[in-house]
């Protein structure tokens, strides 16, 4: 309720109508069937403006959740992982990255590395990658793989539009992507019985090579080659 005798009164297209009786201001507020509401009580007198008091509040209460939104996309939360990490953890860590994101936060998802693993820092850039397209659907990533010390990371914030799904997304994307019981590994040197092995089989030689036809004095015939029995 407002309880001063006068105040200045703005109207609904936003002109300035004055100071006014506030009986007056009232009365134009119910003659446009919207309400008189008092934007400055600190000012003297006090500015009331003529406006759907429904409509305000809902434009009050939007700019306060995109306050709160910005504030939060200046801080983000953490996951950890090993360069050598089991299934089941990495599943764990992702849901709760997911968790994150559907919350609104930014998630930074980091790698660190012990020892020799720093010699083999594309494990953890392979490891990031693989994160992030698994929480695809829960989040974009908004910095690429960088590596700081003995630590890489990557970005991610949840997407403008969202598309919501059921089940276990998570778990279903580690399946699909055929994880086994340990997510990286780190690559062991082949022994010279494994390359030896594993190295393609060099073609054999033709069986026999034509050979050159010197010139002769009477032709003679070709000889029959047998077939070799399978």
């Amino acid at each position: 309720m407002i309880r001063v005798r006068e105040v200045r009164v703005i109207d609904d297209e936003g002109q300035q109508l004055g100071v006014l009786p506030t009986t007056e201001a009232l009365a134009l507020a119910q003659e446009r069937g919207l309400d008189l509401v008092e934007v400055a009580p600190t000012a003297v007198p006090p500015v009331c403006r003529i406006l759907d008091y429904g409509q305000y509040k809902y434009e009050l209460q939007k700019k306060d959740r995109e306050a709160k939104k910005r504030q939060k996309s200046q801080t983000f939360k953490e996951i950890r992982l090993r360069v050598k990490i089991d299934v089941n953890d990495l599943r764990t860590k992702l849901r709760r990255a997911g968790e994150f994101l559907d919350e609104g936060d930014r998630v930074k998802v980091t790698v660190q590395f012990r020892g020799r693993e720093m010699s083999h820092a594309n494990l953890g850039r392979d490891l990031l990658d693989r994160a992030a397209g698994i929480l695809e659907e829960k989040g974009v990533v908004e910095r690429p793989p960088l590596l700081e010390g003995r630590n890489m990371f990557i970005v991610m914030a949840p997407p403008e539009k969202r598309v919501e799904k059921k089940g276990d997304t998570i778990g279903d994307a580690l399946a699909a992507s055929g994880q086994t019981a340990t997510m990286v590994a780190e690559p062991e040197a082949p022994s010279n019985g494994t390359a030896a092995a594993s190295a393609p089989a060099a073609s054999a030689p033709a069986a026999s090579a034509e050979p050159t036809q010197q010139p002769m004095p009477e032709p003679t015939p070709e000889p029959i080659q047998e077939s070799e029995q399978g």
